[in-house]
């Protein structure tokens, strides 16, 4: 799950990057809006949500939700301002936006409405994820395995495990790149570093491997890799 957060204000923009970062989310942050829009045109990522604050440098939150429905992307945005007139809330919402947060506000209802706004988009992600012995339990951030025997396990994993197994898990028997794994799971301005992918691909490897489902994800030499669900949980 990817976020595009825009927001000019550093500390509300860590306190909301680091809480829905915790929460399994890929967050890529700016702090201007003609940015946001460049982010948005990229066919590098796909982003599940976005947070716009309304008053930022460039393009503003409403702006930038005009130019995403005229696009006819229905890409779910909250829009975040200290505007709290009725007016302003209309303004908000006839220019795109799916919902609107004033400052100040928590950041449990943050996440809360960021779990409606996903469960009132066209795609609509589930609470659990299962696909052969394996099942990503979204709402407890869990990974529980399943041996022949119908016992149950879970796999602790870390936030960017978590990502790497979900993609793997909705792209089953597809070859996906080094590249694609680090353009959707990784930030944008992240500094790369070569072997990024291939490192957490051994970690996530590991401790599959450790709770009985070896093997299922190959490494297609030259290719990339491939979650091959013909390798069964021990």
């Amino acid at each position: 799950m990817r976020v595009l957060l825009v927001e000019d204000e550093p500390d509300l923009g860590n306190a909301i990057k680091r809480t829905i970062t915790q929460h399994k989310y890929v967050v890529d942050w700016v702090m201007n809006g003609n940015e946001a829009w460049e982010y948005l045109e990229s066919s590098w990522t796909q982003y599940t949500l976005a947070i716009f604050d309304w008053m930022i440098p460039g393009l503003s939150g409403v702006e930038l939700c005009k130019k995403l429905r005229y696009r006819h992307n229905h890409l779910p945005v909250l829009m975040l301002t200290a505007k709290d007139s009725m007016e302003d809330k209309v303004t908000g919402l006839d220019a795109g936006a799916d919902d609107y947060l004033v400052k100040p506000f928590g950041m449990a209802e943050l996440l809360a409405r960021l779990r409606a706004l996903q469960r009132r988009s066209p795609q609509f992600q589930p609470q659990e994820l299962t696909l052969g012995n394996l099942t990503l339990d979204y709402s407890n951030s869990k990974v529980i395995s399943k041996d022949a025997a119908g016992n149950q396990q879970e796999i602790s994993l870390t936030n960017k495990e978590f990502q790497l197994l979900e993609y793997f898990m909705k792209h089953p028997n597809h070859i996906v790149t080094s590249e694609q794994l680090r353009n959707q799971l990784w930030e944008v301005n992240a500094e790369p570093v070569s072997n990024v992918v291939a490192a957490q691909v051994r970690l996530l490897r590991r401790k599959l491997a450790n709770s009985g489902c070896e093997n299922i994800i190959e490494t297609l030499h030259g290719m990339g890799y491939r979650l091959n669900l013909t390798h069964e949980a021990k």
